[in-house]
């Protein structure tokens, strides 16, 4: 074996082990032991440059701290980070993330998806030589990372919105005093019924996941649902009514009236009086004729006094439905298609907490039209009284008879 492939041989054995800087040290001590000459033949036997190898040289003979220090470079070896030689690089990235608050309402990305390729493709078009694996590295640093939507923003804050709160609150109090029935009401999110991705996730076998279809087309026959919740806040108890057709405030009422007439007559034999905590829009909004007729309707058909408070727009998730019912329904069915009505009502009627809800339900088939007018003169008809406080949210219907509390 000749010289060359002598030194080629030992330092494809022991490179495997090297890092830089002991590499370099291998290939100068090998070198120095030849003598002269030496860097240019262990250059041509290893492939390693003569530069890389003088350097080792030089460090053997006259750095000696730098040996013992343990660095592998000296203090500000190595390549350049582009954020260093690339003096604009973080500004450009910066707009082309956040252009309508960094003052570039132009950026060519500004209505497209930002993915890493996508900003490293628009960096070179500006003249930055950049990948971008190197753009998921400079984000990560700077302080980005993947971030989904947020829903924080109540719209705008009326004024008197503290006050209706406060409003609720005192009224809620007053009935559970007088054991007198307070729900709250809402409708939930509507559901397409078949063998449909349902968010969340529920212990499989490992990779055996259900299988559902790939598109959400609604099936003919099954449809979407309309589940319309009334919770009962002192008996932390809760009724769904699942309607198949549109949700309307006649569908809403109906949901009501089948509560009292199933649930709330037995747990409130002695009932003169109904409070309803409701949000300000749907098919229990304020401003909904057709809501206040059919309450005059239930109120007639009960003797009950309703009276109604809607919480202030923009403040529905303030609504104890929301997290009292329909917050436990949602995680009770996490993962599971809802294949059938049938599927739908048993899992809702399953729902039960820790702090001991229970829930009952129905489905309900019935055919509520939408598009029905009110008149002036049918609503004048309504027994109806204000309160001084926004009457528009708070008021009640009475029966033909006045009742009071005992």
């Amino acid at each position: 074996m000749d010289e060359l492939s002598a030194i080629k041989c030992r330092y494809d054995y022991i490179n495997r082990f090297l890092n830089e800087k002991s590499r370099r040290l291998f290939l100068a001590s090998e070198a120095k032991t030849i003598g002269w000459g030496g860097i240019e033949k262990v250059s041509r036997a290893t492939g390693v440059s003569s530069d890389t190898i003088s350097k080792g040289c030089k460090e053997l003979e006259n750095e000696p701290e730098i040996i013992e220090s343990g660095k592998i470079r000296k203090p500000g070896g190595g390549r350049k980070k582009l954020v260093d030689t690339d003096a604009t690089l973080l500004s450009v990235l910066d707009n082309l993330i956040e252009p309508t608050t960094r003052g570039d309402p132009e950026s060519p990305l500004r209505w497209t998806c930002k993915s890493t390729r996508k900003l490293a493709r628009e960096l070179k078009n500006m003249g930055h030589n950049i990948s971008h694996m190197r753009v998921a590295d400079i984000l990560h640093s700077q302080g980005y990372s993947l971030q989904s939507n947020q829903k924080v923003i109540e719209g705008d804050n009326n004024p008197d919105r503290n006050g209706q709160f406060i409003l609720i609150n005192n009224k809620t109090k007053l009935f559970i005093k007088y054991g007198q029935p307070v729900i709250s009401v809402d409708t939930k999110k509507k559901e397409l019924v078949g063998n449909f991705r349902n968010g969340g996730r529920e212990y499989h076998l490992k990779g055996n996941p259900l299988k559902v279809l790939v598109h959400d087309f609604k099936i003919k026959g099954l449809g979407k649902v309309n589940p319309y919740g009334i919770y009962d806040i002192s008996r932390n108890e809760g009724w769904v009514n699942v309607g198949t057709d549109h949700d309307t405030s006649a569908f809403a009422v109906e949901s009501i009236r089948q509560w009292w007439n199933t649930m709330g007559k037995m747990a409130y034999p002695d009932a003169s009086k109904l409070l309803i905590t409701a949000d300000s829009g749907g098919s229990n909004g304020y401003r909904v004729r057709l809501w206040k007729v059919e309450l005059q309707k239930l109120a007639d058909e009960s003797g009950l006094e309703i009276t109604v408070s809607h919480f202030p727009p923009g403040t529905s998730k303030w609504n104890k439905i929301e997290h009292r019912l329909f917050s436990f329904i949602t995680q009770n069915w996490r993962g599971k298609p809802l294949i059938s009505h049938e599927a739908i009502v048993n899992l809702i009627a399953a729902t039960t907490t820790q702090k001991g809800l229970h829930v009952e339900c129905r489905l309900d088939e019935k055919v509520y039209p939408k598009g029905i007018k009110i008149s002036d003169n049918e609503l004048k008809e309504i027994n109806l009284t204000s309160d001084k406080f926004h009457g528009e949210w708070n008021y009640t219907i009475k029966p033909n008879k006045k009742i009071e509390f005992n």
